[in-house]
């Protein structure tokens, strides 16, 4: 899934940049208006993180062409400006949300995932069509959560890539080029710490006991399985 940036201050911008990869998604970045309206066509994104105060083309006048050209994909604006008659211009120019600076990274990737689900829906991808059952765990690729027993466990969209080439590999060893290649990317260069790091995170939330793994097993020197 892309995600378009919109944002003049680079150190922000690269910051929502390093949080949105890590979770999973692609990133394209526009440090003005007048580039966020020209990309939109060749990069196609899912959906676009919008700072308010751009130079160029503000973020409200960007919010009002997407909307024009791409009514279905969702909007987040992101900006210093946070009083409520700012939300609410916002908010009825047709934007998902609103999210004011300074912002904490758990509260953007809550946001995201968020708008990612609604990125599915605007689709016509129903949640419950693609669901994968692994010892327990059920795990729902377009809701980004998997559920084990009564627990709802969020999940970012990279975690979702791997649960799912590993069901689809069940019995078979996925290596860690298999997991860079479908779960990072090509643009990636390999780290097999990369990998392991983020394994042992995922573990963290779906494993009964993480230390003593009972589903995403290791294979050692190779990569994962499921059974």
């Amino acid at each position: 899934m892309k995600v378009l940036i919109a944002e003049d201050d680079a150190h922000i911008r690269r910051g929502l940049k390093e949080v949105l990869e890590a979770e999973g998604y692609d990133v394209v970045e526009a440090a003005n208006g007048r580039d966020a309206l020209d990309l939109l066509d060749p990069e196609q994104p899912d959906f676009a993180l919008l700072d308010i105060m751009m130079p160029e083309v503000n973020g409200y006048d960007v919010c009002r062409d997407y909307q024009r050209r791409r009514p279905e994909m969702p909007v987040i604006f992101i900006s210093a400006k946070s009083e409520e008659i700012d939300r609410v211009l916002g908010l009825e120019l047709g934007a998902d949300d609103f999210i004011p600076k300074p912002f904490g990274v758990r509260e953007v990737i809550a946001r995201i995932r968020a708008v990612t689900r609604r990125a599915y829906a605007s689709r016509g991808e129903q949640p419950g069509e693609e669901v994968l059952e692994i010892d327990g765990l059920v795990v729902y690729p377009r809701e980004l959560r998997a559920k084990k027993g009564d627990a709802m466990i969020e999940l970012s969209l990279r975690d979702v890539r791997i649960l799912k080439l590993l069901h689809r590999e069940r019995g078979r060893v996925v290596t860690r080029e298999m997991l860079f290649n479908e779960c990072w990317g090509m643009s990636y260069l390999p780290n097999s710490r990369t990998i392991d790091q983020h394994i042992s995170k995922l573990r963290k939330r779906v494993e009964d006991d993480p230390k003593n793994p009972a589903l995403i097993k290791t294979v050692h020197g190779v990569g994962y399985r499921i059974d």
